[in-house]
This record gives structure tokens, sequence and C-alpha cells, in this order.
């Protein structure tokens, strides 16, 4: 690397060599394990699907690769073959796949790391339990519906699946995997449950003080040495802290509570065992299936928010190394968490999803060009949890990269295709079509690219909305694409574009209420754009994903709001598609001092606020400024005007059909990719 591009690198710190426990690592970067959902052959080997996914974060420069959790044969959860890999169902199958992939991701000189785990127990997804009663350790609520109770789990049960994974250890090892990490005492799945007390009521020699808990964690790890050898580098994904309050209930960020999981006394006790256990080092995170915004952070969650909880288990046990996760993609604090010992490793999940070249790029000093993840999980977790499969909402190639490379045009077939419109869809389009050598040109009649989500990225916990808007101006430039900013399409300009193609990307208009004369009356994206001038107290007639959001930024400000719906909750339309995005979003508008008037109608407003109906009878609201936050309807006005000029076209985005950010880079992308003439 040449003097000049080592000098634009942050922290080239981050790309030196380094050892977690006895693997060693090209640089400070690990790809956390996600759910490897759709990964999977019927007889639980790899796809090829799978080795193309992993394969490409490793040419994209991630040191470690750690895959998303293969479970092991466990009668008592019942998971259907070809869900996920299995590495025990069969397990020559399991091997020969597994060698494909792990030979190829060696080239690129990145170590591989098999995730293995032992079960859900009361965690489990109703789709798959198909009516069974749940097993776990102890008659505890199931999480999905508390008025099942699960059952408890045998001895012989438990014994199967530590025999299960002398199996798995032994295949991993022949396969070429560099070590086996093990899900996990953490997040609350089963071999969390038996470690904590509040799940674990047992009485017999798995149940009762902390080393009793942890007994089938520990019988784990033994099995897979047994099998695998003592010199066999074995893991451990692990929460030192758990963030319950109840049964399903999780604690918001600051807040002063009563830990009913584990708390980091425990935890880093806990710590000690498991590595004394022969778990070599510790994949970090916070968090529980009942407190699930922990585990899978949303942007509402702070940037690097596991470090806090790893430091303190490093400055209590700075012999065990750590894999510290959570929102790490910026590299200060990668470097700040590396530089004082409490990161070995720095784990990107979702960022290598959105841009699997993420290391590559920051090691050649180009930040600028690193596709951000955005934190939305609409495409990973709400993906996997509808449709049991991993997926980005800013990277529709994300497992599909057998589809790479896109088709190019030639001389023959290059188009000019004309794009009105520069949010999301139109940009995502224009990109793709001129990565495939055709030749965009887009028109936006505002002064800025970027839509609605302009407006959308304006609270402090969206930043990465901005960010993903000032990457697609970058592509766009560097691309060459032709953009005309403040450039309202008529008939007449596209009759003279000269275009084989049009895309119209014309997005949405927001709804409007008519609530008569008296306070002024904002729709959610002028709100938004301008929040400082809204007035000491502020009614939101909408308690959808923009009101809600809108009401937390307004408090973060120091205003007074009230939110008025007429449905009986908020978020019960256009929510997000994540649980932990929802879940969040929901407890967080009451925890920052949202009022929310769920089953009320607005009527009209006054000189004093807002009149609303409640059972019948007005009530006054008080207010300096009500704000609409009642959806969005496509705007497509244009479409007939291309059908007049005889001009083929496609219509995208929002202006086919309001959804977000998600399903308007993918219509972009969609189209653009596999338009010709």
């Amino acid at each position: 690397m040449s003097t000049s591009v080592l000098s634009q690198v942050q922290h080239p710190e981050l790309f030196e060599p380094t050892r977690v426990g006895s693997i060693e690592v090209k640089n400070h970067y690990a790809m956390g394990p996600m759910g490897p959902l759709g990964f999977s052959t019927a007889e639980g080997g790899w796809n090829q699907r799978a080795i193309e996914f992993y394969t490409t974060r490793a040419r994209g420069g991630i040191g470690l690769i750690i895959t998303g959790v293969c479970q092991v044969t466990n009668p008592a959860d019942g998971v259907p073959p070809g869900l996920i890999p299995n590495p025990t169902l069969s397990p020559g199958l399991f091997l020969t796949t597994s060698r494909d992939l792990t030979e190829r991701v060696h080239a690129y000189g990145a170590k591989i790391v098999l995730q293995v785990g032992a079960g859900f127990g009361r965690v489990i997804i109703p789709g798959v339990l198909g009516g069974r009663t749940p097993a776990a350790p102890s008659a505890i609520p199931y999480r999905w519906d508390p008025s099942i109770t699960c059952r408890e789990m045998t001895v012989e049960e438990i014994q199967g699946i530590v025999a299960q994974f002398r199996i798995a250890g032994m295949v991993a090892r022949e396969a070429g995997f560099d070590g086996i990490q093990v899900h996990a005492v953490h997040e609350g799945y089963l071999l969390d449950q038996f470690a904590i007390s509040y799940f674990n009521h047992r009485t017999d020699a798995y149940g009762g003080s902390l080393q009793n808990r942890l007994r089938f964690a520990r019988e784990v790890a033994q099995a897979i040495h047994e099998s695998a050898g003592a010199d066999f580098p074995v893991q451990l994904r692990f929460s030192p802290k758990s963030m319950i309050k109840d049964f399903g209930v999780g604690a918001m960020p600051g807040e002063t509570f009563t830990e009913m999981g584990r708390d980091m006394d425990e935890g880093i006790e806990a710590a000690r065992l498991l590595v004394s256990y022969g778990y070599e080092a510790l994949d970090v995170d916070v968090g529980s299936y009942d407190s699930w915004y922990w585990s899978h952070p949303p942007m509402y969650q702070a940037k690097g928010l596991y470090v806090p909880y790893a430091r303190q288990l490093h400055e209590a046990c700075p012999e065990i190394p750590l894999i510290v996760a959570g929102r790490m993609d910026d590299p200060d604090l990668a470097a700040a968490a590396t530089a004082d010992g409490t990161a070995t490793l720095v784990s990107l999940a979702r960022p290598t999803l959105a841009d699997p070249e993420i290391v590559n790029k920051l090691q050649r000093g180009r930040r600028d060009l690193v596709r951000p993840c955005i934190s939305c999980q609409e495409g990973c977790i709400g993906r996997i949890e509808k449709y049991s499969s991993l997926r980005c909402a800013v990277n529709p190639l994300a497992a599909r990269e057998l589809e790479r490379p896109l088709p190019q045009a030639t001389d023959r077939t290059r188009m000019r295709v004309l794009i009105v419109g520069g949010g999301v869809a139109g940009m995502e389009a224009a990109r793709v079509l001129a990565e495939r050598g055709h030749l965009p040109v887009l028109h936006e009649a505002s002064e800025r690219l970027g839509g609605v989500v302009i407006a959308g990225g304006q609270p402090s916990f969206k930043e990465d909305d901005l960010a993903l808007i000032a990457w697609y101006e970058r592509q766009l430039a560097e691309l060459g694409v032709e953009v005309h900013l403040g450039s309202r399409v008529d008939a007449e300009l596209i009759r003279r574009s000269g275009a084989d193609h049009v895309l119209i990307a014309t997005g949405s208009t927001p709804r409007l209420l008519d609530l008569g004369e008296g306070v002024p009356v904002v729709e959610a994206t002028d709100a938004l754009l301008d929040q400082d001038s809204l007035g000491e107290r502020v009614v939101i007639v909408g308690g959808g994903t923009s009101g809600c959001e809108l009401a937390i930024s307004l408090r973060e400000r120091g205003i007074e709001v009230t939110i008025v719906e007429a449905l009986a909750d908020v978020l019960k339309k256009n929510a997000p598609t994540c649980m932990a995005n929802h879940a969040m979003l929901h407890d967080l508008v009451a925890y920052r001092g949202v009022e929310v008037l769920a089953g009320v109608r607005a009527e009209h407003v006054t000189d004093a606020g807002l009149l609303v109906s409640v059972d019948g009878e007005e009530r006054l609201v008080p207010a300096q400024t009500v704000v609409t936050a009642i959806g969005y309807k496509p705007r497509h006005e244009l479409e007939a005007e291309v059908k007049a000029a005889g001009i083929p076209y496609h219509v995208i985005g929002d202006a086919r059909r309001c959804a977000n950010i998600m399903y308007a880079i993918w219509d972009g992308f969609e189209v653009a990719s596999q338009l010709a003439k």
C-alpha cells in the first residue's frame, strides 16, 4: 500500500494482525453472525447461495467470519430440516458443503468460525413450534404467548443435545473451520435460559447455583473438545447483562430498573467460569428476547451500545479476549474499543450486509464509499421474521450474490433512460443503470436529491438515512450520471428527451387533513424539516412511524408533545416490520414522556389547540402547532404523459406503492438491473 493511500486511512492499527484466543486474524474486524435463513439445503448442508454470501464478505476484507447459527438436532425444539444448516442432520453433506465454503474463504486470508446452537427453548417461534408445547429448562411462560407454559426438559434430552455437539465438533474440524462458536449463553436462547435463575427453577444438577446453571454450557464445550481435540478453538456468544424487567418487558437505555435476568456482577462471574470450562473467547452483546431491541439494536439505540458493558467485563477479566458488536461501523468507535483492550475484534454484522466491501474500503481510506447500514432491520431481521430469508434494505444483492455480475449493455442494447424523481428509488435505478453501461438521465424537481428521506433523516437517531443520500450522491457523481436539479418534468421534456425508456419515480404526497382555522396546521414532512418553529407544545395527529419518530425528536428539544391516534394504540399501522424496531419505538414514546390519546378522533383546530372527540365528547388539547402525520399517497400523474408519448415506462418506488426505503430501493434495483430493449 502506498504512503499516499496510508495517509488517508483512519486508524491503520485496525488493519494490523491480531489474535483472538488461539486464532490468528489478519485485522481487527469480524463479521458478526446473522441468522442463515435461506442458506440451507433440505438435508442441512450449505447451499450455493450461502457459500457465495460468505465468500463475498471474505473478499471484502473481513478478518474473521462467524457464520450464522447452525442448530444441532434438538428433538425438543423440532426445528424442521432445511430451515437452517445443521451439522448433525447429515454430517457427510454438511462436511462436503462446508469444505467448499472454508476453502474459498481461506483463499482471501480470512478465518471462519462455525456458530452452532443448542436450541431455542421458550423463544422458539410459533411457526416452527407447530402447535407443540415448547420445552425449556423449567415450567416458565412461552415468550410469544405467556398463556402457554413450557414443559421442563428432561436430563435425557439435555444429554442428547450435548452428544450432538460431539458430532458438530468433529465435523467442524474436518470441514476446515478455524473453530466453533457456541450459541449461546446470550439473548435468552436455550443455554442462556439454563444459565439465568429467572428462567431456570430446576432442583437437579442443572439448576440452583450458577455453576449448576452453567453445567449445560460446560458439557457442550467439553463435548466439542472430546471430538475435535483440546486444541480446537471454542468461543461463546455471551451476554453479560440481560436488560429484563419482567417476562417480555425490556429496559430502556439509561433507565433505572431491577434486573430480572443476568446482571453485570453475575455476568462477570459467569465469564470467568465459562473460560475455565474451555471457552477461549467471548463474543459479547447485551440483551435477551425479552428486551430484543438490545440484542438487535435499531437506529434508536446509540452506536457502540455494548462497549460500556464489554469494558466492565474487560476491566474485571482482562485475560479474556472479547469480540464486541453493536453498531460499530464508525472506525473511531472501533479504534477506541481496541485501543484500551476492550475489544480484541470489532464485530460488524448488518454493515457487512449493506456493504460487503466495508473493510477493504476503510483500509483504502475510502470511508466515503461505504454504503451505510441504516439500522432499519427491514431486510435482515424483518425478512427473517416474516419470510425466513436474510436480506438487506439498502443492498438488494445481499444474499443474492449469485446474480453478480449484472447483465451489461452493448452498443446495440444501450439505452437512454429518463428517470423522473431523485428519491432513493430514482437514485438506485440511476446507479444500477450506469453500472450496467446504460445512459440514465435523472431529473429532480427540487434543488436536492433524496426525496422524503431528507425529512425522515432529520431526527438525531436517523443520521444514517442522510448518510445514505450522501452515498448515492457520490455514487452518481463517480459514475458520471447526468443529474438535473430544480428540473420539473413535463410533457414537452418527455417528448424531446430522446429516451428509450422512462422510469417514473416521483414519490408520494402527504395525505392532508382539513382541520379548519386556528393554530397552524403543518404536515409531518415540513415539521421534520423545521422542528424549532413549531413552538413549545405540539399535537401530532397520527401515531404511525413518522408521527412517533417526530414526537421523540421533539421531546429531545424539550417540546411537549401529544399524539392523537384514532386506532387503539400507536404503530398499529405503518409500523416497522422488525419486532425490535417496533417494540423500541413503541416503548420510547411513553418513556420519553409523549402523551398518547388513543381511540380519539381529531375534529378541528381553535386558537388554543386541537379539539378532539373522545367517546362522543369534545376535548381541547392545547397546542401552538398541530402536525398531521396520516400517511402518503402515490404521485404518478406523469404516467399519462409518458403513455401519450409512446415511450416504454415503469413506475417505481412510492410512486407505485407507498412503503419504505427498502421497497423503494428494491424497486429501483429490480427494474434497472433487468431493463433491456
